[in-house]
């Protein structure tokens, strides 16, 4: 079982996470389980980052997280945000287009957009947060930092036990295929009732937040797609988070 969370670690951080011999096709399926406890992980290192930087200009503080927050992750989620933006506008709603325009490893206008977008969306939500947020001991402060990423994360095993994977030998394939669908659901249930345990109203208003959005989200990859990609699930990240630190700043 702790195979299997540093399995979650090693694919979705950049921490020193090394395992010998490599996973099994079930430990990569449990791994999903671990996919919320990754993204807590992360928050509470955006937390301590948050904290170290209390009394500083907040504009650079937010930045400072922000870079944080991206290198903890090598960029991973964002690649496929691009990936998406490209495909889904260059893919003119044709199924095969849009697949084939996901793997190019070109980056278009569209690619550069969506991540700008997203990062100011985000340095601005985390700026506001740090400026007007509550003292750094806070429980507040604690739930601005743990519920995106966690929210987010949480809604990996969920969109994938709901939804077929359509990139035969994708980087996601071998999981998909020895994952457990109904502990997938219980996973992010259980992760739902920490976000609003921890932020309360606020968190309950977020994981609205988080799951209107998945819903919409995989809506269209059906609709577009027949199911979901990798591409798919970082960009369910990326825009999840973004969603929930507006959310959260705007309430």
């Amino acid at each position: 079982m702790l195979r299997s969370a540093r399995v979650a670690l090693q694919f979705l951080t950049r921490f020193p996470v090394r395992i010998e011999p490599p996973a099994s096709g079930a430990e990569l399926g449990r791994s999903l389980w671990w996919y919320p406890v990754v993204g807590a992980l992360l928050g509470l290192v955006l937390y301590a980052t948050a904290f170290a930087l209390a009394g500083r200009p907040p504009l650079l503080g937010a930045a400072l997280v922000l870079c944080v927050w991206v290198l903890g992750t090598g960029a991973l989620h964002l690649d496929g945000l691009a990936d998406v933006a490209d495909a889904w506008v260059g893919g003119h709603g044709d199924r095969e287009r849009t697949l084939a325009i996901m793997k190019d490893v070109h980056a278009g206008t569209m690619a550069i957009a969506a991540l700008v977008v997203v990062l100011l969306l985000k340095w601005s939500a985390l700026t506001s947060l740090l400026t007007h947020g509550a003292p750094r001991f806070a429980l507040p402060v604690l739930a601005n930092c743990v519920l995106p990423p966690l929210l987010a994360r949480a809604a990996i095993p969920l969109l994938l036990a709901t939804t077929a994977y359509v990139r035969p030998g994708g980087i996601a394939a071998e999981l998909v295929a020895h994952q457990r669908r109904p502990a997938n659901v219980l996973v992010f249930a259980a992760a739902a009732a920490l976000a609003v345990g921890l932020g309360a109203l606020r968190g309950l208003l977020a994981l609205l937040a988080a799951a209107a959005l998945l819903f919409g989200l995989r809506l269209a990859f059906v609709r577009r797609l027949g199911g979901v990609t990798g591409d798919c699930c970082g960009t369910v990240i990326e825009l999840i988070e973004a969603s929930v630190l507006v959310t959260l700043a705007l309430v």
